[in-house]
């Protein structure tokens, strides 16, 4: 028997039987669309941290408290604006120095109120952390000076405040303070997973008096373009190094934040694709308790097959081309459902998904290597059957 006759006959045998083939394909789709599904999670949950990253620049150096690990305790910040003020200095021309101070608050309007992220960032935070304005103007010089409660909202805190309102000079309240809306921010979209339009941005020493603290999360350092970036880096190593020991604090570049962002996220899409192999290993042994029912059922036909002259082979290749092609059409539509799912997941919910080829590529092979490998045994059982007993069999 030919293999292409093999094929035949497997076909054949799945249209016989369609409910027991449908069942049996389905545990393949559930499997190989799951991994489809999972790892374009995966994907699109990396591609949206690079394109956040990136969006800050590749010209930008942030400097943390402590060391800095995604998902790790921020450590206890020291740095004060006379660390803004002593960097500024020290960089001269080649550098533009910021820094901001964060804290969730409810705000409210005379129109509406949210609970948003209020920062309290320096005069050059704009420029340093790209927020271009959109209407008004942001803060100066003079109101870090003098902690003037005024205020820029992001576009969507300037909507969920005011509506259709225009915001400008009106007032909005904080911790029970009144401060005066002098501008808002063109809108920005999402970036590692923080909504940027929702932001409330306020004078940094006002956001500390606010907040009862003295110090600053973070310091944000832009230089004159990509390739000064190490020697900017050295200087604010050695500035900061000379006040708080070079263990205390974090310089990281945009590799340096998708360096770590990216391990982290590779290792979840490994095991959002392990998991879903799992679905994968049940469908597989689905599809040997089926092929051994078919054995079992056909016992018969086995026999008159081996009578008529079908040598062993023949009769363990038509077994394990059915189990092949039961998998290779599981694979084929799971692979085709987890790419429409994935689609509609990043189209119309908020969780990012993006199909990768290798994730499709990968699971239709799996799915096929499922066929063979759980296809074996019953395969090899059908084929030692002895035909004399088999046709004795009712």
């Amino acid at each position: 028997m030919s293999f292409r006759e093999s094929v035949r006959v497997a076909l054949t045998a799945i249209r016989a039987n369609r409910l027991r083939s449908g069942l049996t394909v389905l545990g393949v789709v559930i499997g190989v669309m799951s991994v489809v599904l999972l790892v374009a999670v995966g994907s699109g949950a990396r591609a949206v941290v690079t394109a956040g990253v990136e969006d800050l620049g590749s010209n930008l150096l942030l400097v943390a408290p402590g060391t800095f690990e995604f998902g790790q305790a921020p450590t206890r910040s020291q740095f004060t604006l006379g660390d803004v003020e002593d960097l500024s200095r020290q960089l001269g021309e080649r550098a533009r120095v910021a820094g901001s101070i964060a804290s969730g608050e409810r705000v409210r309007s005379d129109t509406g109120a949210a609970f948003t992220s209020v920062i309290g960032v320096t005069a050059d935070f704009t420029d340093v952390v790209n927020r271009p304005i959109a209407r008004g103007e942001f803060l100066n010089e003079s109101d870090i000076a003098t902690a003037r409660r005024v205020a820029v909202l992001g576009a969507s805190a300037a909507d969920g405040l005011f509506g259709g309102i225009d915001p400008i000079a009106r007032q909005i309240t904080v911790g029970g303070l009144r401060y005066r809306v002098i501008g808002t921010v063109e809108p920005l979209g999402s970036a590692l997973g923080v909504d940027r339009d929702s932001q409330v941005y306020i004078p940094l020493t006002a956001a500390q008096r606010l907040f009862g603290i003295r110090t600053i999360d973070t310091l944000f350092v832009r230089g004159a373009d990509r390739a000064d970036l190490d020697g900017v880096a050295e200087t604010v190593e050695q500035v900061l190094g000379e006040r708080f020991g070079s263990d205390e604090f974090s310089i990281l570049s945009q590799d340096e934040i998708l360096g770590v962002a990216g391990r982290i996220l590779d290792t979840l899409t490994l095991v959002l694709a392990a998991i879903a192999g799992i679905s994968l290993l049940v469908g597989g042994i689905g599809v040997s308790n089926i092929m051994l029912v078919s054995v079992s059922e056909r016992t018969r036909e086995i026999g008159l097959r081996k009578a008529l002259g079908a040598r062993t082979p023949e009769i363990t290749r038509q077994f394990l081309v059915e189990a092949i092609v039961l998998c290779g059409i599981g694979g084929l539509l799971g692979a085709a459902t987890g790419i429409g799912l994935s689609y509609v997941a990043d189209r119309f919910t908020p969780v990012p998904a993006q199909v990768t080829g290798w994730s499709v590529a990968l699971a239709f092979g799996v799915s096929v290597a499922v066929g063979v490998i759980f296809g074996v045994f019953p395969a090899r059982r059908a084929g030692r059957l002895d035909p004399v007993t088999a046709l004795r069999r009712e």
